[in-house]
């Protein structure tokens, strides 16, 4: 019996261990994704779809050529950087578009591949460029370090492990034991997501700050800006809880982060608009990262 689990376990770490390992751009950290790039852009596409066919775009000309404005800027920074520092092969994935989409929700996303949605509802908050590409940098973040793919990798492995843990238990001790266990196993997967989640948001945080001083934002607009939406919601919620960093967390890691990040705004050079699209290790959280291309 001890035998066979040996064996089962031995299994279980394999299939979890599948994947191919990549470092981060700017953070440097490793991590480990078993869906290819062009899975993921075929499953980020079609969703892209679906919600553009079911989403109406604002009638606002001047808010409209600004997001596209604030998004480009940024996109040319991202490409840059990647071109520069040995990940020019990332570059064929992004196919940009911006567009400000009719909905008072305070929201902007940014899918795999480049694919960026703000919603009218977060302007009132931005109020100013910087602050919208502080938004759009941290939502391109997601994209940049593939953290809906390192997500999905990551359910992957625990629908194989819980598998095969029900399996193990079921034939070697029985009574359905195995179920329970594999529903056990489930929810402390869930929960571990949540921490996963938030360490993912503050990687996004880091970069997206980063990338909007890159492109010539001040980012120092990060600061006022959280706190505006700090006082616009309910922060009471614990953040173990959370998948998202507390407000008081991230306005503090934000402020850690701005002396580097001054650096790149005051190097800043203008660039050409094109018309498509130095690793450092820096430990972000206490794990990996949640869903590029899904909401702040």
């Amino acid at each position: 019996m001890k035998i066979k689990y040996l064996l089962m376990a031995v299994i279980v770490a394999t299939m979890t261990a599948c994947g191919t390992s990549s470092k981060v751009p700017l953070t440097g950290r490793t991590h480990r994704i078993s869906i290819s790039d062009e899975q993921l852009l075929a499953l980020s596409n079609q969703e892209y779809a679906k919600f553009m066919a079911s989403a109406t775009k604002s009638t606002d000309a001047k808010n409209t050529a600004m997001v596209q404005r604030v998004g480009r800027r940024l996109a040319n920074a991202v490409e840059s950087y990647l071109r520069s520092n040995g990940y020019a092969s990332e570059v064929k994935n992004f196919r940009w578009e911006f567009n400000l989409i009719k909905n008072n929700q305070a929201n902007a996303f940014c899918m795999p591949g480049g694919k960026i949605v703000v919603y009218e509802g977060l302007l009132p908050y931005t109020q100013n460029e910087a602050s919208l590409a502080i938004v759009l940098g941290h939502e391109i973040a997601h994209a940049v370090a593939k953290h809906s793919a390192e997500q999905i990798t990551k359910q992957m492995n625990q629908q194989i492990g819980t598998s095969v843990l029900g399996t193990v238990l079921n034939s070697t001790v029985g009574g359905g034991v195995g179920d329970i266990a594999s529903q056990v196993a489930s929810g402390v997967f869930s929960f571990r997501n949540l921490k996963y989640s938030r360490d993912n948001e503050s990687e996004a945080d880091y970069m997206g700050l980063i990338f909007a001083a890159m492109a010539g934002y001040d980012p120092a607009n990060a600061v006022t800006f959280w706190q505006r939406m700090a006082s616009a919601t309910n922060g009471s919620r614990a953040e173990v809880l959370s998948d998202h960093p507390s407000d008081e967390r991230r306005i503090a890691n934000i402020k850690k982060w701005l002396p580097e990040a001054e650096k790149y705004y005051h190097g800043y050079r203008p660039q050409s608009v094109s018309s498509t699209s130095s690793v450092r290790t820096l430990h972000i959280g206490s794990g990996t990262t949640n869903r590029s291309g899904k909401r702040r």
